[in-house]
Formats: C-alpha cells, sequence, structure tokens
C-alpha cells in the first residue's frame, strides 16, 4: 500500500484506517450487484454499529443511511456512497480479488462505500453543526438506486449534498471538483422494426427490416452530425441490432439498442426528438412499421457553482493548493448523483486513485482498482465539505 503524505490526513487515527482497510477488501472480495447488496449493506450496518451520536436505518431495501447528529444550529448536509458491483470477472490478482466469478467492483463503489463510512467516523469524533445524512445508495450502476434512495426521504430536510467517484487518471491526492457540467444524463432507446418475411433469394417480395435497420444506423449519426450545434457535447451510439436466424431468410422483424448522452436537457430532448423523427421518416422509405420506445435515465450532472467552490476551498484546505485539479475533458459517462441534484444543490468530486508509478486504468475494466489511499482522501474532503457546508449561513 502507498502512503499519502498529506499533513492534514493524520487527523484520520491509525485504527480507524485499519478498519477502513479491511471493510474495503471485505466488500471487494464479496461483490454484489444492483439492488441485491445485502450483505454490503449489513457490513456497511457493523461499521457503524457503536458511533457516537449515529443512528442507522435500512431503506429501499438495500440502501443504509447513517444520521450524525450535529453539535446544533447549522444546515443539514447529505454525503453519498454507493455500493453495487458490475458483472465483470475480475482479472486484477489482488490479494483480496472477486470471490464471486463475473462479479466484481470495476468501478471503485468498494471504495465510495468505505470513505463514506470513514466520513461517517470523522464526523462522529468532531461533529458539523448540523445532522450530516450519510447516504449508502444501491444500485447506481443501473441507474436507478438514487431515485429509489429520494422515494425513501432520504433527502427530507437537507439542504445541499457531496459525493465522489475515484479517477485513477489522476493521483491519489489530485481532486477535481469543477463548477458546471461534470456528467452526461444516460438515457436508451429500442426501435422495433416490422417488415415481411420472404426468400432470402427473391427480395423484391419482401420488406426487409435488416436493410431499414441498417440505414437507420447510419442515419441516425446524422443527428449528432447534422442537426445538433457542434458547441452542443452530445453522443448518440447504436449498441445492438438483432435480426433473423437462417442466411436464406429474410426475417419479419429486427430490434436496435442504443445510448443517447447529453450535457444539457435542450440537447437531451432534442436527441429524444429527432429520433422519433428518423425512425418515423426511415421506416415509411421501406415500407416497415417503426417504433421507437425510450427508457429516461439519470439528467445531467451539474455541479453547483456555489457549493463547487466550498467544496475547492475545503479541497486546498485539506490536501494542499496543488491538489486541486481540472477534469480535462468532457466526460459523457453519467451518474444517478444527478437525481440528487435536481432536488437540492451540490458538489460531486472526482477523486484521484492512482498510485505513484501507476498505470490509468479506465473504470468498468476487469483490471480496475483504486488505490487504497484514495479512502483516506475520500473520508477527510467529504467530511470537512459537510462541516463547512453546515455552517454555511446561506444553507441553514
Amino acid at each position: 500500500m502507498t502512503q499519502v503524505t498529506i499533513p492534514h490526513l493524520a487527523q484520520i487515527p491509525a485504527e480507524l484506517r485499519e478498519r477502513l482497510i479491511q471493510l474495503r477488501r471485505d466488500v471487494h472480495r464479496n461483490p454484489e450487484l444492483a439492488f441485491q447488496e445485502h450483505e454490503t449493506a449489513a457490513k456497511i450496518e457493523r461499521a457503524l454499529d457503536g458511533l457516537d451520536g449515529v443512528t442507522v436505518e435500512r431503506v429501499a431495501d438495500t440502501g443504509v443511511v447513517a444520521r450524525v447528529s450535529g453539535s446544533g444550529g447549522g444546515a443539514t448536509i447529505a454525503l453519498r456512497g454507493d455500493t453495487d458491483a458490475l458483472p465483470i470477472h475480475e482479472e486484477t490478482e489482488l490479494d483480496y480479488a472477486s470471490q464471486k466469478p463475473g462479479v466484481m467492483h470495476a468501478c471503485g463503489h468498494d471504495v465510495h462505500a468505505t470513505w463514506a463510512v470513514g466520513a461517517a467516523s470523522l464526523l462522529a469524533a468532531n461533529p458539523a453543526a448540523g445532522d450530516v445524512v450519510v447516504i449508502f445508495q444501491p444500485a447506481e450502476e443501473s441507474g436507478h438506486g438514487a431515485k429509489k434512495m429520494i422515494e425513501a426521504g432520504v433527502l427530507d430536510g437537507v439542504n445541499c449534498i457531496f459525493g465522489g467517484h475515484v479517477d485513477r487518471r489522476f493521483l491519489v491526492g489530485q481532486v477535481v471538483a469543477d463548477p458546471g457540467p461534470l456528467g452526461a444524463s444516460a438515457d436508451t432507446f429500442t426501435i422495433k422494426l416490422r417488415g415481411s418475411g420472404a426468400h432470402a433469394a427473391r427480395p423484391h417480395e419482401a420488406a426487409d427490416p435488416i436493410v431499414c435497420g441498417s440505414q437507420l444506423v447510419v442515419s441516425l449519426q446524422t443527428i449528432v452530425a447534422r442537426r445538433l450545434s457542434p458547441s452542443a457535447p452530445a453522443v448518440l451510439t447504436v449498441a445492438t441490432f438483432n435480426a433473423g436466424h437462417a442466411t436464406n431468410v429474410i426475417p419479419n422483424a429486427a430490434m436496435l439498442t442504443g445510448t443517447i448522452r447529453a450535457t444539457d436537457a435542450d440537447t437531451r430532448q432534442r436527441l429524444i426528438d429527432e429520433i422519433e423523427v428518423m425512425v418515423e421518416c426511415v421506416t415509411a422509405a421501406h415500407h416497415v412499421e417503426g417504433t421507437v420506445r425510450f427508457d429516461v435515465g439519470p439528467p445531467p450532472l451539474l455541479n453547483d457553482s456555489k457549493i463547487a467552490e466550498l467544496a475547492r476551498s475545503v479541497v486546498r484546505d485539506v490536501l494542499g493548493p496543488d491538489s486541486l485539479v481540472p477534469l480535462g475533458f468532457t466526460n459523457m459517462a453519467a451518474e444517478d448523483f444527478a437525481d440528487y441534484l435536481q432536488a437540492v444543490p451540490g458538489c460531486f468530486l472526482r477523486i484521484g486513485a492512482r498510485e505513484e508509478g501507476g498505470k490509468v486504468i479506465p473504470g468498468h475494466s476487469p483490471r480496475f482498482y483504486a488505490a487504497e489511499d484514495a479512502i483516506f482522501v475520500g473520508a477527510a474532503v467529504l467530511a470537512e465539505c459537510a462541516r463547512r457546508a453546515s455552517a454555511n449561513r446561506d444553507l441553514a
């Protein structure tokens, strides 16, 4: 394990560091998929048990909420960690690698859950002015976990929220706290095509859904290229195309699925509208019936500028003036923390998780892991964000 040499992190006692490391390794070794995080939730509850001034509640079946009592008179702040893993077979060769074939923490949620326990522990020892609600959320990867937790009332009375995500593009001790867009919306679409089948040797007798679908794949790409402003980041990807079973048969039907991403609400709606028009026109040209259905996912993630500035000051004070770094690119991946930001202002951080000399490893890779010292950075920064925001009179 590398050792962070940031003086302010000395506030984390050795005993707490060891408990957090063991918790992270246990969670990593035993990953659970979205809405199946029963063992993980129980581990978190045990890790929080006995902390002074902390009450713990199970919500949304596999979610956990810890409320850390404040010293009095401040705003109520929420911190969020997530707990679910991905259906990926781990190839890290870590001593604590997943023991469940085909399931692993390939996105760092084992660390997010652990640093949220760490933040709760630090706040129990040194409380914020107001209460701090620490949310351990299931099912981030499905895009539906945050909504379930909000429906369970976890944001009731909350004035603002902070969260974070490990990122191996950045070294341990580096943190991104940019205002504005930090992630994209993530909606999916399903296009069903219904033509009429025929012998593959007599295509003129068919209304070919494969040819129609192929034209759609090409035509849909013109939406971003020709229907949107070049200044508006957007992605439209057709990810699956299924049709037919035999080499000498033109099938009756075909189906396409994919995803659309945008960093603002207007572009998000424009993508949906243009897909509907494209499906209508292309299918008509091929004498094929077409329907399109959208599954609405998380909205764009937009950090509040004032809350982000507060977080930036915390990062500089806790980790040093050189610790604050820009994201440096437009992130078209999604994060359902954005659902919380639709309800209350807040800031989502990218927290460096690459050890000195380590490789940049993308999330959702079978070789992904986060350096363990990122746990302590996340815990210290999030706890101090809660303290400082709770004492802010504009939020109370």
